[in-house]
């Protein structure tokens, strides 16, 4: 989607969607940006603050995300106790092996899903 969205302005998005706290499924294409890790990080917080969530679609091929922002997904994910449905694609990043963990880790501790897509 290609905007030049950075940090800021994923931080941004992070805090809005933590305000739509009844949010019950999310569908977020950010690709072909410049998020990174710590935009990763704000991302995940907002998400996680919807705790009725449970469908989430999240794109974000494409943004210079490295281990350290999939281990901040993976643990911001894992606060998502409703989430039943989980499409993630990250692939064109340097998520590595270390930030694969991460997110299986996180992933794992969603005991309600009943459906994944992963795309690394």
């Amino acid at each position: 989607m290609d905007n030049s969205i950075g940090e800021i302005g994923a931080k941004y998005l992070g805090e809005g969607i933590a305000k739509s706290v009844t949010l019950t499924s999310l569908n977020l294409k950010l690709l072909n940006n410049s998020i990174c890790d710590n935009g990763a990080k704000y991302l995940g917080e907002g998400i996680a603050k919807c705790v009725t969530l449970t469908s989430l679609n999240l794109n974000l091929l494409n943004n210079g995300i490295g281990e350290n922002g999939a281990k901040y997904l993976g643990e911001e994910i894992a606060k998502c106790v409703t989430l039943t449905s989980l499409n993630l694609k990250l692939f064109n990043n340097n998520i590595c092996d270390n930030g694969a963990k991460y997110l299986g880790e996180g992933i794992s501790k969603c005991v309600t899903l009943t459906s994944l897509n992963l795309n690394l």
